[in-house]
């Protein structure tokens, strides 16, 4: 049991000031405009939205301002204003399929239904750094790529069509799932489950776990079936209508991994899937939670589950960066009586030893 000391109010107080102060930093600089945050720190906001379970660009970025840009201490923010809001009801499962698409890309097929949209992206760009932005200067114009309208159909179709792809269907009597952000885990945990709690999973932990999956800690050979990112319209079914209204859109990105599968007793050689579904534009944490979905997914498929990123109570109890971080911060609190107790020990037992010695 830990116990905070309480005590020091005036020290603590000064501490505030000192922090806002730290915070502001040089008064003869412009102060940081929320609104500069949303617009030009976007992936710094869609991660801290996708962690904090909360979609607000505003907020985000006023809790990535409230924390001097430390993303952790923004989800932790995020998170307890989330915890105070009511809620309403549940919207309707989002069709990806009809996503208003930004980027879209297939590394296992070269032309699909649709074709290939690079979009906004690293991927390309020369990781060297552009002095013109600290003089002000635009990025070049770049010619956008024009998704197609209506419907986009996903990569994982044409493998489906021949049976050469895991079906994905729902449970029998298609149950609603547990909520995480109501209820605790419990293991064994289903996939949808799983899903939430990797969603909300600090990203360099995934991003270390899934690169583990690919140095042959679960024999996985993923390809990555599709990437997509845009924007998804929201449907809410109020009590009084009975039927979906839209009521805005959100901007994600979803991941289709698609890994080799040797059969077992019960089911042939096909390709199994692995997903990832985040907030905004996430490439990098959709892969990873999809790479880790899918070696979760072990002892569902009848492999071995022998390693870190299969284990399913290491990986899901360890993933959140709050409880990681709420653990480890907890050292700074006093711990005067317990490292008193334990110096106490140490000295008995080296004097236990010396005794000992000396009459031998």
């Amino acid at each position: 049991m830990y116990v905070a000391a309480k005590g020091g109010e005036r020290a603590i107080v000064n501490s505030y000031r000192l922090l806002a102060e730290r915070r502001r930093g040089d008064p003869a600089v412009p102060e940081l405009e929320v609104r500069q945050i949303r617009e030009q720190l976007r992936l710094a906001v869609d991660r801290v939205m996708t962690e904090g379970s909360l979609y607000d660009r505003d907020l985000a970025a006023l809790a990535i301002k409230q924390a001097g840009g430390d993303l952790v201490e923004a989800i932790f923010l995020v998170r307890a204003y989330r915890a105070t809001l009511p809620r309403f009801g549940h919207t309707q499962p989002i069709e990806t399929r009809a996503m208003r698409i930004d980027r879209r890309i297939s590394a296992a097929f070269k032309d699909i239904p649709g074709g290939q949209i690079l979009g906004p992206t690293y991927d390309y760009t020369q990781r060297l750094i552009d002095f013109t932005l600290a003089a002000g200067g635009s990025p070049a114009q770049a010619i956008e790529g024009i998704a197609p309208p209506g419907e986009t159909p996903d990569v994982a179709g044409i493998l489906g069509t021949e049976g050469l792809l895991e079906p994905q269907t729902p449970a029998t009597g298609d149950p609603q799932p547990m909520d995480l952000t109501r209820e605790p885990i419990e293991f064994p945990a289903a996939r949808p489950e799983r899903l939430q709690n990797l969603a909300r999973a600090d990203e360099g932990f995934l991003l270390a776990m899934g690169y583990s999956t690919q140095r042959g800690y679960s024999h996985s050979h993923p390809f990555a079936g599709e990437i997509r990112y845009g924007r998804v319209e929201l449907e809410f079914v109020p009590e009084e209508l009975g039927f979906p209204v839209v009521i805005g859109e959100v901007e994600v990105t979803e991941c289709q991994m698609i890994n080799q599968f040797a059969g077992s007793a019960t089911q042939p050689p096909e390709f199994t899937r692995g997903y990832g579904l985040a907030f905004g534009h996430s490439e990098r944490k959709a892969m990873a939670m999809a790479l880790c979905d899918r070696a979760l997914r072990a002892r569902e498929l009848g492999e071995d589950a022998r390693s870190p990123a299969q284990d399913e109570e290491f990986m899901l109890s360890h993933s959140d960066s709050l409880e990681a971080s709420g653990f480890v911060q907890h050292l700074k609190l006093p711990h005067y009586v317990d490292f008193q107790a334990e110096l106490e020990l140490i000295r008995k037992l080296r004097a236990a030893a010396a005794i000992t010695e000396s009459g031998a």
